[in-house]
């Protein structure tokens, strides 16, 4: 897949550069898709290639709406990305230095750049990222297949969708009726739940006794019971609850660990909030140092970025890595969901190929 139409082009036309292409992609959702705040059927996507010597490294920016950044903050960013100054691939620490200094925030932006880079470079070796790292890839763990907030016969249609092909499942809580919700899901399946409030709950009490209530129903951790602002509250829970308690909406980026370490179970790592593949290497050891688990997370996503983020789920206590699955529109193949667990292949870099490809 490279791109033709709407495309800006850096860097001089000499291999001994990096090239970079992109091109919004906007994400078309199998499902109406809704937690505690909002409600959605689409998210705006970028997708990149970065060409160097014949190799091409793809990439993705995905931007749910919460997190502050549109198909044109991306492009502006994108626009300004000159990698002529490193004839060097391989330069990673200097390369994304440079990316991550060129505005603050756009991390969804800087997280394509930082994907495309991993992949490139896994071509140019010849290996998976996974095993670069020395990952054991049989040690992947299972990822759970998120259920949004809906009504209780369509909660049992989702659930009924997917009977058989996962081993968890996502359960999206924070609203009135998330009693009702559990149980709809309870009537057709009894594997074990993970809950994501999403901030819905506001009352540490309250969180509490729901916590309490969800571990007897069979759920075995919680992200994000309480608004990121109540982080005492958070530390009260923390201590109290039966089951892990993980940072979502609390955590970015590599700097707020240790703010955290005293308030929650673990964190939820995302690619798109923390620039990517190189910042989440190091958030994992951090988080290892501090004595809290890993969850690695994905917003709704190609299987660009998803498979991205599955080459360090052996690092992982938690996964939710099915963004991919979410949507209708997918124009990448990558990492599969085999017996509900996280299944890594052998291809170079991030482990995908553009559908349009496979389809020759």
């Amino acid at each position: 897949m490279h791109f033709s139409i709407g495309i800006f082009i850096f860097a001089p036309d000499n291999s001994i550069f990096m090239k970079i292409f992109f091109r919004p992609y906007p994400l078309s959702l199998k499902h109406v898709f809704t937690v505690a705040s909002f409600s959605r059927s689409t998210t705006p996507d970028v997708l990149l290639e970065l060409h160097h010597d014949g190799l091409v490294g793809y990439g993705e920016a995905s931007m749910p709406p919460y997190l502050g950044e549109s198909i044109e903050s991306v492009t502006a960013f994108l626009s300004k990305v000159d990698l002529s100054g490193f004839s060097d691939p391989m330069q990673t620490e200097e390369i994304l230095r440079y990316v991550d200094g060129i505005a603050p925030g756009n991390c969804a932006a800087k997280a394509a750049v930082d994907i495309a880079l991993h992949d490139l470079q896994g071509k140019i070796v010849g290996q998976p990222l996974y095993q670069t790292w020395g990952l054991d890839r049989s040690a992947t763990p299972l990822t759970t297949y998120t259920i949004g907030i809906d009504t209780e016969d369509v909660v049992r249609e989702k659930v009924r969708e997917v009977e058989g092909l996962f081993g968890r499942l996502k359960i999206k809580v924070g609203v009135p009726g998330d009693h009702e919700l559990v149980k709809a899901i309870r009537s057709v399946t009894d594997l074990p739940l993970t809950v994501d409030a999403n901030q819905g709950w506001t009352d540490r009490e309250k969180a509490l006794d729901e916590i309490n209530w969800l571990a007897s129903e069979g759920c075995i951790m919680v992200e994000q019971p309480l608004p990121k602002t109540q982080l005492a509250d958070i530390a009260w829970l923390t201590a109290r609850s039966p089951l892990p308690i993980i940072a979502d909406e609390s955590v970015q980026r590599l700097s707020d660990l240790p703010r955290l370490a005293d308030s929650f179970s673990g964190i939820n790592i995302k690619l798109m909030k923390c620039t990517g593949l190189y910042e989440a290497r190091q958030m994992v050891n951090e988080a290892r140092r501090l004595g809290m688990k890993v969850m690695l997370g994905c917003m709704t996503e190609t299987s660009c970025a998803v498979s991205a983020a599955a080459q360090l789920s052996p690092l992982a206590d938690f996964a939710d890595l099915d963004g991919n699955l979410l949507i209708a529109n997918d124009p990448f193949e990558g990492m599969k969901i085999v017996g509900g667990r996280i299944t890594l292949n052998d291809l170079p870099g991030i482990g995908i190929r553009p559908v349009a490809d496979i389809q020759r």
